[in-house]
């Protein structure tokens, strides 16, 4: 009991350093920036490059009231979500296809890994010459974002899947609709969300830089607007706005993940970690 009382104690203090350390690294974050800030109005740095956090606040308030920004927002949002869902839909099948097949593996693993590993902005002109410069290339640049870490995650999450349970499922003679949906599914779901919130950030980035490479809507039209305007604030403002958005999608992923992780019964054998050392492992490698 003691030992138990100790422990936390020590979990606890750790936790409550962990929270200061944090406080401060934000305030010093802020404090910096201010300092910037203030040397720039005299003169060490080109004026306005950093503005005053409260003049970047001001901006955030300017847009959340402006209608325009709305439409802006609007058009990312639908822009990602269907790239993400078209994207995340084919990954989550050819994954498990590529996992429950070692010759399909074998064979588009190589070509899989290349491609992930490559900078997707390179396609681009590509996607515009196929689905033009509005919403639908933005789409489609979306969705090759997103196929790579899933498709990698669900792959590694097929393959690391207890025999036992494919077993069981080959036992009551289960189709393959209801392998996917009764054993697959159920067994990989931590490396398949892993997967989908790797795809949510990365399709952000994606959609952003075809957005700010050619587009007449979208934050990062609206990004690329302020930045040839020099409006600098303005600017701040939308990145911040962006990153508040992604870190709040993270934080929803994240809680979905640790739910999955505390009621899910690992599935991990020897049997399926020699599997894994066996083919090679699959490089998880997606830029944009």
């Amino acid at each position: 009991m003691a030992q138990t009382g100790l422990m936390s104690r020590l979990a606890g203090g750790g936790e409550a350093s962990v929270e200061r350390i944090r406080v401060v690294t934000v305030i010093g974050l802020f404090a910096a920036w201010e300092i910037f800030a203030t040397l720039g109005t005299v003169g060490i740095f080109y004026e306005d490059v950093i503005p005053h956090i409260w003049t970047i606040l001001i901006a955030v308030g300017g847009e959340i009231i402006s209608a325009s920004f709305y439409r802006d927002l609007g058009i990312t949002f639908a822009e990602h979500i269907v790239g993400f869902i078209v994207g995340s839909i084919i990954a989550l099948f050819l994954g498990i296809w590529m996992g429950s097949s070692s010759l399909l593996r074998g064979a588009l693993e190589p070509y899989l890994n290349a491609i992930g590993s490559t900078p997707k902005i390179i396609f681009l002109p590509i996607l515009f010459l196929m689905f033009g410069t509005g919403i639908e290339s933005k789409m489609a640049k979306g969705s090759l974002s997103a196929f790579f870490p899933v498709v990698f995650t669900t792959t590694l999450g097929m393959i690391l899947i207890s025999p036992v349970l494919i077993r069981v499922g080959r036992s009551f003679n289960l189709g393959t609709f209801q392998m996917i949906t009764k054993i697959y599914i159920p067994a990989m779901l931590n490396p398949v969300i892993t997967g989908l919130r790797l795809g949510v950030a990365i399709t952000v980035i994606g959609v952003l830089v075809a957005e700010l490479k050619f587009a007449d809507g979208g934050l990062g039209y609206r990004l690329g607007v302020y930045y040839e305007q020099f409006r600098i604030a303005p600017m701040y403002a939308i990145i911040l706005i962006i990153f508040f958005l992604a870190a709040v999608a993270n934080v929803g992923m994240t809680r979905l993940q640790d739910r999955v992780n505390r009621h899910m019964a690992p599935t991990v054998t020897k049997g399926s970690k020699a599997r894994v050392s066996a083919s090679g492992g699959l490089g998880v490698v997606a830029t944009n």
